[in-house]
């Protein structure tokens, strides 16, 4: 088998793969606008922040719970036959929701828009395990990493898209510009059908159980990403509340940015190069790192010592996030790809929601020292779980069991 070529410039090169990418990068820009994007536009037109709160938790819950299924659907009949579908409802959801003249109406047509917002992530994601499949598998983790980037760029842009507008009174335009950028996005991604993985076409009773989801080593990998999401709720929470009980409630800002940039130039360095261990092997060692430096978040007597410490603690995360992927990839039947992927996401959501919410309790009764300890708390369930996956059956991967056109 010849060596796999490295870095991101030869991935890019492989035939639609640029085109898919930055198409769905596009849309996941606006997915990050959503959101916030609700928030500012019901708080404007309704003065109630506990109505733009239920629309927006209304759009998350729905989307966590009805997008696997959406998934479902993809895997089952193909993208380009999905998506078209998905996007149309997404954009008269969102035009109900501007059109909206009750809170009730706003809150429910926001509800609809997530249950049927496109998964773009999942489906590039999807893309790149079908065109990298079988002598290119080894450049997976760096087209994992580049989604990685994507990801992390759009959640910097999105929110500063969204306050810039709001700030300047035109947060109808904010949800307006996401909404266009999700559906010109995810509209390009469907025109672009050379690329999509095949729909699925088994219907035996042999067949459903190879494409199940529910079997030990996804349903650990789940677990996971739910551990991850604990992470990252308690972050958003504990490092605010830190900096407020210090008494420069500006340093938060400072601090969330300085983390997203060392996330991000860590992803980048990771999906550089190859890295010889086992993805179970690299993936113990990314939660043992993610843990250690955990550890000093509580500690933290000063702004400066928790930006530090949350700077050296958010380097582990990309590559986590990498090797889940990788590891869900070659742990389920490629039939059910995108649903993988999309149930990850839901429990890293439902993780991150939980999270948030002991925090902000922990935060409130103990201190922000207590809100921080949920960080190592949370790294020590991710470590403890790679654990067990590393130690479990090694089952070889679906996509080099059967090939991808088995009937």
């Amino acid at each position: 088998m010849p060596r796999a070529a490295t870095g991101y410039r030869p991935l890019l090169r492989a035939p639609g793969a640029a085109a898919f990418f930055l198409t769905a990068a596009v849309g996941r820009v606006g997915i990050a606008m959503t959101g916030l994007g609700l928030v500012w536009l019901l708080h404007a037109r309704t003065g109630s922040y506990g109505t733009a709160g239920l629309a927006t938790a209304g759009f998350a819950l729905a989307e966590a719970l009805i997008g696997p299924h959406l998934a479902r659907l993809v895997d089952r009949f193909g993208q380009t036959r999905v998506l078209p579908f998905s996007l149309l409802a997404h954009g008269a959801a969102i035009a109900g929701v501007l059109a909206s003249t009750t809170p009730t109406g706003a809150i429910t047509a926001a509800t609809c828009a997530g249950a049927v917002v496109p998964q773009l992530g999942a489906l590039s994601a999807a893309r790149w395990a079908h065109l990298l499949r079988g002598e290119r598998a080894g450049e997976l983790p760096t087209a994992f990493s580049l989604e990685s980037l994507a990801n992390a760029t759009a959640f910097l842009l999105g929110p500063v898209l969204v306050t810039s507008l709001g700030a300047v009174g035109d947060a109808a335009l904010a949800s307006t510009i996401a909404a266009a950028l999700i559906l010109g996005g995810g509209g390009a991604l469907a025109a672009q059908g050379r690329t999509a993985p095949p729909p699925g076409r088994e219907h035996s009773g042999r067949a459903r159980t190879a494409r199940t989801l529910l079997q030990p080593t996804f349903l650990l990998l789940a677990l996971l990403n739910l551990a991850i999401g604990l992470y990252f709720g308690t972050m958003g929470v504990s490092v605010s509340s830190f900096a407020v009980g210090q008494g420069v409630p500006g340093a938060a800002a400072p601090i969330i940015a300085a983390s997203s940039l060392s996330g991000l130039l860590s992803g980048w360095l990771y999906g550089l190069r190859r890295h010889p261990a086992p993805p179970r092997r690299q993936l113990v060692i990314a939660t043992a790192c993610l843990t250690g430096a955990a550890l000093l978040l509580p500690l933290a007597p000063s702004a400066i010592w928790l930006g530090a410490a949350v700077v050296v603690t958010e380097a582990a995360v990309p590559p986590t996030l990498v090797l889940l992927n990788v590891l869900t990839e070659k742990a389920v039947h490629p039939g059910v790809l995108t649903q993988a992927f999309t149930w990850n996401n839901s429990a890293s959501a439902a993780g991150s929601a939980l999270a948030a919410s002991l925090a902000g309790r922990a935060a409130d009764a103990w201190g922000a020292s207590a809100a921080l300890a949920q960080a190592p708390a949370a790294g020590l369930v991710l470590l403890v779980l790679s654990l067990v996956l590393s130690r479990g059956a090694r089952r070889p991967p679906f996509a080099s069991r059967e090939p991808a056109s088995s009937p």
